[in-house]
C-alpha cells in the first residue's frame, strides 16, 4: 500500500450499499435509478479521476461482496446501509472490522451510523435525535485547514434533508470537521474522523434516501476528499500487536503467546 495518491497509485474504493430502497420504493428509484452506491461512485470518479479505481458491491451479493480478497486490495470502504442492517452477517463485520485495524480507511455515511461495523468500531449505542421531514441544513466547516475541507464553502445548503440531532451518541471524535444546523434550532456533529488501530475513520451525515443529496456537488467533493484522506500512509496493512523488546533494542520485537494473545 502506498500513501500518495496519483495516477500512479491511485485509492482503491469499495463503494457498499445496501441497495435496498432503490428496489422497494420508486421514488428512490427516480433519484437513484442505478443506486446510491453507483452515484456516490460516480461522485468519486467526477472529483478524484485517474487517482482514484473505484467499483461497487450490494448487501445480495454473496459474501455481502466484501471478500477477503476484495478487502485486501481496498484502500478505503465506503458504507451506506439504512433498513438492513441486521442481514449483514456478523462474520463479515469481524472481517471488515480486522481489516479497518489493520490499516483499511472507512467512510461511514448517514443512517451507517447504526451499522453494525460502525457500532462495533465505536463502542457505543450510536443512536440520535431525527426527524424524517423535509427540512433544510446548513453545514458548517469547523475545521477549515481540515484535507477533508478542501474546497468547501462554509457553509453549504442541503436544500431538503433528513433532520439527524444531538446527543450524538459517539465517543468524542479525533477531529470534528463539520457542524451541522436545521431549521428546528437542532445542531449535529455531521462529520468527524476517528483512528481505530492502524485505519482512518471519516462519519458524514448527510445523504438520506428520500432526497438528492448524493448528486450534490459539495457533498461529493466532501466524500471525495474523505476517500483521500482515509487512505493508509503505512507501506504495508498489519493489525497493531503485543511485541516484546529486548533491553536497548528498539527495533526487533518478538511476538508473544499468551493471555493477551488476540
Amino acid at each position: 500500500m502506498n500513501g500518495t495518491t496519483t495516477p500512479e497509485y491511485p485509492v482503491n474504493v469499495v463503494v457498499w450499499g445496501e441497495n435496498r430502497h432503490e428496489q422497494t420504493q420508486q421514488e428512490v428509484r427516480d433519484i437513484y435509478p442505478d443506486g446510491m452506491h453507483t452515484t456516490i461512485k460516480e461522485g468519486i470518479e467526477e472529483n478524484l479521476g485517474e487517482r482514484a479505481r473505484v467499483q461497487t458491491v450490494t448487501l445480495d451479493d454473496p459474501e455481502h461482496g466484501l471478500t477477503e480478497e476484495l478487502l485486501a486490495d481496498t484502500d478505503v470502504l465506503v458504507w451506506w446501509g439504512h433498513a438492513a442492517h441486521a442481514e449483514v452477517d456478523d462474520e463479515i463485520v469481524a472481517r471488515v472490522h480486522r481489516h479497518v485495524l489493520a490499516g483499511m480507511g472507512l467512510l461511514v455515511l448517514h443512517s451507517g451510523h447504526w451499522s453494525k461495523i460502525f457500532t462495533r468500531l465505536m463502542g457505543t449505542t450510536c443512536t440520535l435525535r431525527w426527524r424524517s421531514k423535509d427540512d433544510r441544513e446548513l453545514v458548517w466547516t469547523v475545521d477549515p485547514t481540515h484535507p477533508i475541507a478542501r474546497g468547501i464553502p462554509h457553509p453549504f445548503t442541503i436544500p431538503a434533508q433528513e433532520m439527524y440531532g444531538e446527543q450524538f451518541d459517539v465517543p468524542a471524535p479525533d477531529e470534528l470537521v463539520f457542524l451541522s444546523t436545521f431549521t428546528g434550532g437542532e445542531v449535529f456533529r455531521s462529520g468527524m474522523t476517528y483512528r481505530r488501530g492502524h485505519g482512518r475513520i471519516f462519519y458524514f451525515s448527510p445523504g438520506d434516501q428520500d432526497y438528492p443529496v448524493y448528486h450534490q456537488e459539495e457533498v461529493r467533493r466532501v466524500i471525495s476528499n474523505g476517500v483521500e484522506w482515509a487512505k493508509s500512509l503505512r507501506p504495508e496493512r498489519a493489525t497493531p500487536t503485543l511485541l516484546r523488546y529486548d533491553r536497548e533494542d528498539f527495533y526487533n520485537g518478538h511476538g508473544y503467546e499468551g493471555a493477551m494473545e488476540n
